[in-house]
């Protein structure tokens, strides 16, 4: 099986193939793609040398050529970032100006970031083969998935918070990870773990009673705020639970933008060295923690119909009734080749549901601004999204949005 990664260039990219060293004997041939030759030539090089060092019979090459690259291709993987760490460092400050938090996937400069992105990834999937799968990373990656969907693509959307909290929770259980099942429930960077069972019995309440402290460190939401869940928060839900103490934080120091460049610049200096074989420990430090255990596990549910559980950005289709049945959710699925399939799940509680109702009216419009365009669409969005949700910082987030991101929106020019 042929996977083209889109995005290859990037410096995870050699987590991603370590997994697929490890753990994917299908991948007959894999083909990164990226427009800046040069870093790709070092990530590529690295890439092809893990994969020896793991004694895949695979081959591995890279290519600018986005046609080369595609044709041919089942899978399509795409992990791209328009406008490189300088767009994200943008996406992480212009909204504190408003007193909004300023993160990369949610808020104002998520919109930002799904503005630049939906229109490239649209372009990739067109030129990919009808047939291909396209598995999505991208951030923000129910914005990414939905308008891929909308468009009639084969696509499932991939976060690894799900798998995060599945290898977290099976250490403490001293159980493998395939044996906890989460009940994950909510939209992409705006989920719960509502259960966690282990040969069908519910765990989590265990968990919770036992270790709350270590769980509300984990995901830097405070004790109280876990126990009135009752269930586990993904830290992504720290930008709406502790909105202005985020705020108030992201004000004094340096944006996780300008960290990971330099972690980047490192890592691609370790890269060059035409000695190292095995993923350097600074790698650990870029993100992304177990996607590539995940992406191999769902790209072999979609491609070899083996009916394995996953947290995928799905179609709802009435899965939680109080959305449109064309809204992207993110919960825990069966997947086969015809793709994932919710497994059924209790409705969600008042105080979960009003808050992805709200971001999924919010996402429904992203994904209308970044097909379509226009200054008013921009504004609608931002003013659906429950981090702004005020005229005077909508109006003021559209221009500054607008004037940072000009470059990147075509319909601008």
């Amino acid at each position: 099986m042929k996977i083209a990664v889109v995005g290859g260039g990037s410096t995870y990219t050699p987590e991603l193939i370590d997994g697929f060293a490890r753990l994917a004997p299908f991948a007959s041939e894999i083909v990164l793609l990226d427009p800046h030759a040069e870093r790709l030539e070092v990530v590529g090089a690295f890439a092809r040398r893990l994969m020896a060092a793991h004694g895949h019979p695979g081959t591995l090459r890279w290519t600018s050529d986005v046609d080369d690259a595609l044709a041919g291709a089942a899978t399509v993987v795409i992990q791209l970032r328009v406008g490189g760490q300088a767009a994200r460092i943008s996406d992480e400050t212009f909204p504190l100006a408003c007193d909004c938090v300023g993160q990369e996937t949610t808020g104002a400069g998520g919109l930002a970031k799904a503005l630049r992105t939906v229109p490239v990834v649209l372009d990739i999937a067109r030129r990919a083969d009808p047939g291909a799968w396209i598995v999505n990373f991208t951030n923000p990656v129910g914005i990414v998935t939905r308008a891929l969907l909308d468009h009639g693509f084969k696509a499932a959307g991939l976060c690894n918070v799900a798998i995060g909290f599945q290898r977290r929770f099976a250490a403490q259980f001293g159980v493998d990870p395939s044996a906890v099942v989460l009940d994950h429930v909510g939209l992409n960077h705006l989920t719960w773990e509502r259960a966690a069972y282990v040969d069908g019995v519910d765990r989590l309440p265990e968990l919770l009673s036992r270790h709350v402290s270590d769980i509300s460190a984990d995901v830097q939401i405070p004790v109280d705020v876990v126990s009135a869940l009752g269930n586990v928060p993904s830290y992504y839900l720290r930008y709406f639970y502790c909105h202005d103490e985020v705020v108030a934080e992201e004000r004094g120091r340096p944006t996780r933008g300008a960290k990971v460049a330099e972690i980047e610049s490192e890592l691609l200096r370790m890269y060059a060295d035409p000695t190292l074989t095995e993923k350097p420990a600074l790698l650990g430090q870029r993100g992304g923690a177990f996607y590539s255990e995940a992406a191999v596990g769902l790209i072999a549910s979609l491609q070899h119909d083996d009916g394995g559980i996953h947290a995928v950005n799905v179609r709802n289709g009435g899965t939680m009734p109080f959305l449109p049945d064309d809204a992207v959710i993110e919960v825990t699925c069966r997947v086969g080749a015809a793709g994932a399939t919710p497994l059924p799940a209790p409705p969600l509680a008042p105080h979960l549901r009003g808050l992805v109702s709200a971001v999924s009216a919010y996402e429904e419009l992203a994904v209308d601004a970044a097909v379509h365009g226009g200054r008013d669409r921009v504004y609608q969005a931002l003013l659906a999204h429950p981090l702004v949700g005020q005229h005077q910082q909508a109006t003021r987030l559209t221009d500054d949005l607008l004037a940072a991101n000009r470059e990147h929106l075509a319909w601008l020019s």
